[in-house]
Order: structure tokens, then sequence, then C-alpha cells
């Protein structure tokens, strides 16, 4: 595993849940305090990944325009809870790999949330949007023999009831109840439970239909500019 990787992973499990956990612990608006320190710890390791070499400008305009069109595909579909946004971040980082895919999901929960009000949510959506498109480089990057549609709707849908899904709703959990308890716990990500189901199925209808016309596009950016330094297997 390369060190950026690494240092990624220990991000994602260790810095930012405990930069979340102390934020629910301060007084007032702290969630822009809490927003603009996952910013920069997500900042970290991206451009560690860089670390052996400079950046394209080509790279980083491509990152921005997946960003915006994950903020898009949020904003656009109006049905709630039912939003394709999280797979095109696993999406991005399927094919940029996963710092860029956790970037593109903390960037894309904080940029569409003024549409959507920013709040004590928004860090946590962004720790979870980025977690799954971190998950998503970390199985997927450079694997395209394994990138059919049906594995990646399946893998999305598992990994929003599974994972983004509770991360998000740690949110309600930390920040809304005066006592933490196993019922407490229960309750809160018992309700949602059908919430979730509803984002990993737009999230697994997305992928079925989209997946492969955009990963072609991706991959062939990426081999005809040279780009991430990259060759996709057979």
């Amino acid at each position: 595993m390369r060190q950026s990787t690494l240092f990624s992973l220990l991000t994602c499990v260790v810095l930012i849940p405990a930069t979340l956990f102390l934020g629910t612990r301060l007084h007032g608006r702290w969630y822009y305090l809490t927003c603009t320190l996952v910013i920069i710890e997500v900042m970290i390791p991206f451009f560690l990944a860089f670390e052996t070499r400079k950046p394209q400008a080509r790279e980083l305009v491509t990152i921005a325009v997946m960003c915006a069109l994950s903020v898009a595909s949020r904003v656009v579909v109006l049905i709630p809870n039912f939003k394709p946004m999280t797979a095109i971040i696993m999406i991005t980082g399927i094919a940029l790999g996963p710092e860029a895919g956790f970037l593109t999901g903390a960037v894309g929960a904080f940029a569409s949330n003024f549409f959507f009000s920013q709040g004590p949510w928004t860090p946590w959506q962004m720790m979870g949007y980025g977690f799954g498109g971190f998950l998503a480089g970390l199985v997927f990057y450079r694997k395209n023999r394994r990138r059919s549609p049906v594995v990646l709707a399946i893998f999305g849908f598992l990994t929003i009831q599974l994972v983004v899904g509770p991360l998000l709703d740690c949110c309600t959990f930390f920040t809304t109840g005066s006592k933490l308890s196993w019922k407490y716990a229960a309750a809160v990500f018992g309700a949602g439970v059908p919430y979730n189901f509803k984002h990993a199925l737009a999230c697994a209808l997305t992928m079925l239909l989209f997946s492969k016309p955009l990963l072609g596009k991706l991959d062939r950016l990426i081999t005809k500019y040279g780009m991430m330094n990259t060759r996709l297997e057979a």
C-alpha cells in the first residue's frame, strides 16, 4: 500500500472521526470550524499522493469537474433521499484513486449544502460521502476486470447501506441525544435504515446505468493525457 493511501486510511478512520467527535463538544456554530478542519485534513493525503511527481493541471481540472458533477447530481434530482451523488463520488475514486474519491466526496458535500443549507450535519456528510469514494477507490482503482456495472451496483448498494448510511446517522446520534445509550443508538440507526435503503438504491441504479460510460470517458482521458501516471489492468 502506498504511503499516501495508508495516510488517507488513517485520516478516514482516526483523524476525521476524532475531529467530528471533538467538534460536537464545542458550543455555537462549531460546524464551521469543523468543516474547515475536515477540508484541511482531506487535502493532506491528496497532496501526499503527488509526493513523487508534479500534478498536472488537467488532473486537478478533471477532479474539479467530478466535484461539480456530484453537486449537480444532488441538486437536480428532487426526490428526497434518492440522490445519485454518492455513485458519482465512487466513480471518481474508482477512476482516479481513493484520495481523489475522498476529496470529491468531502468537497461535494460541502459545496452542495450551499443549496440545501449548512449545519451540524455538513462535516458528517463530508466524512460519509468522502469515505464512500475512498473505499470504492481502494477496492477498484486499477482493477479494470472487476468493474462491471453489476458488481459496482452491488458494491455501491452495500457500501451505502452498511457504511456510508450509518456514518451519516452518527450525526443524529452524537448531536441530538442528551444521553448516549445502546437503546438510543438502536432507535437512531434503526430509523435510518429506510432512508439509507433509498440512498443505496439510487447509488445502485446510477452505477448500473452510468458507471460504464463515465468510467470509459475517464479512462480515455487518463490514457490519452497520461494522467495519474497509471495504466489500468486489462
